[in-house]
């Protein structure tokens, strides 16, 4: 057990994603602080100085090289949320470094890079954590929970979506220093799949008790990012989006077959007019769930043939269920808690985090979940390419699946 009494950040990338989670969630722990702070761009790192020396009065170590924070004494923990295609890179240089490592979201870029994230992990036993905050999802915990009990049955299928209209930052990429845009001129896959998969993999124990097989995707064509900047004449400042072309379908959808024999849908859906819906849905021999109404339906309840009398019926009903199934930290959660990034979610990412830092207890989404959700990217990609054609799915545990227990983000009441 680690003896400290508080943990000592260094954040690396400091974008929309890291500042956030700098300012919104991880300065509001009383045991945690940041004491350095590390990205390409001058001003982001003088804001993020800034926050610091207003909110703890202290100047944090600032650098545009990572490498001079892994050289640290004073770091305990680095957080990366930089750019998609550095994400291992860093996370690897830290574990070799005997920093601790949690490492935000994305698609992988290629299976090697995936294998010597795991390789790594293993032979530094460093703790790393992949930073999935919608694992901790009140609509997924539930779900999750109510299936842990047995109320659906057997789990058959599960689907969810990246479904959020990001037209303006994608092609504002140049403009706003953002990612996203020279991904989606160059890539045709699910570049974002675990927002979506993360909950539904925990939920079906994959890694543990269960493992993805294959995957086919296929893509739409190409055409919302170019109807956008024609509608709003954005070449007019970007010069260089006048006769942009785009590689990434505007819809992608994955299908997965796993080991016990349920199948996943994760859809992709950035590029087009929408409203925001991660589409979670859980469905088994007695009953699912559905994020979107937030809808239990169970067997024996009356199929409705018109929407409006379902949605009249079962709109928000699983909220029936919270105080039974849901686990404490969501109905203790406080208002002020909820404004802590996304809803709560990240606030309860980040001190899981530190709570297993401190305890020395095992990271709740390892480095064996992160190479396997990361991967779907790099295999999406392989399938659209090759017309839809299945793609085997790593092992990353090397046979260890079968022997792992099932491991909750959080301690359910099933």
């Amino acid at each position: 057990m680690n003896k400290q009494k508080n943990v000592r950040f260094a954040i690396v990338g400091l974008g929309g994603r890291g500042f956030g989670m700098l300012r919104d969630v991880i300065l509001t722990f009383d045991d945690a602080d940041v004491v350095a702070v590390c990205d390409f761009y001058d001003d982001r790192c003088e804001r993020a100085a800034n926050c610091i020396k207003e909110k703890r009065g202290h100047e944090p170590f600032v650098t545009k090289d990572y490498k001079e924070i892994l050289k640290r004494d004073d770091v305990d923990v680095i957080y990366v949320a930089t750019y998609w295609e550095t994400h291992v890179e860093i996370a690897i240089a830290a574990m070799e470094a005997g920093k601790t490592v949690g490492i935000e979201v994305g698609g992988a870029y290629t299976v090697d890079e995936l294998y010597r994230l795991v390789e790594t992990y293993e032979r530094t036993k460093t703790p790393f954590m992949f930073m999935e905050n919608c694992c901790f999802g009140e609509n997924e915990l539930l779900a999750t929970s109510m299936a842990r009990a047995g109320k659906f049955g057997k789990i058959v299928h599960c689907k969810g979506s990246y479904a959020h209209d990001l037209r303006e930052e994608i092609a504002n990429g140049n403009i706003k220093r953002h990612y996203r845009l020279r991904n989606y001129m160059n890539r045709n896959c699910e570049n974002y799949p675990t927002h979506e998969l993360g909950p539904i993999a925990k939920l079906l124990n994959i890694n543990r008790g269960n493992k993805m097989l294959s995957l086919v995707s296929v893509a739409s064509s190409s055409a919302g990012i170019q109807q956008y900047i024609e509608d709003t004449r954005l070449y007019e400042q970007d010069e260089s989006l006048k006769n942009a072309e785009f590689k990434q379908g505007d819809i992608v959808n994955t299908i997965i077959t796993c080991a016990g024999g349920e199948t996943i849908l994760l859809t992709l859906d950035t590029s087009l007019p929408r409203y925001y819906n991660r589409d979670f849905t859980v469905r088994g021999t007695k009953g699912f769930y559905e994020m979107m109404p937030n809808s239990v339906f169970m067997d024996g309840m009356k199929e409705y043939w018109s929407t409006t009398e379902y949605l009249g019926d079962c709109m928000d009903n699983a909220k029936e269920y919270n105080s039974e199934f849901l686990p404490p930290e969501w109905t203790d959660i406080t208002e002020e808690t909820k404004q802590k990034g996304h809803g709560g979610m990240d606030y309860l990412l980040i001190r899981k985090f530190m709570d297993c830092f401190l305890t020395g207890d095992e990271m709740p989404i390892d480095v064996y979940d992160a190479a396997a959700w990361m991967v779907i990217s790099v295999l999406s990609e392989k399938s659209i390419a090759e017309g839809g054609a299945p793609q085997f799915i790593p092992d990353f545990t090397k046979g260890q699946w079968l022997i792992r227990k099932p491991e909750d983000v959080l301690k359910l009441p099933y």
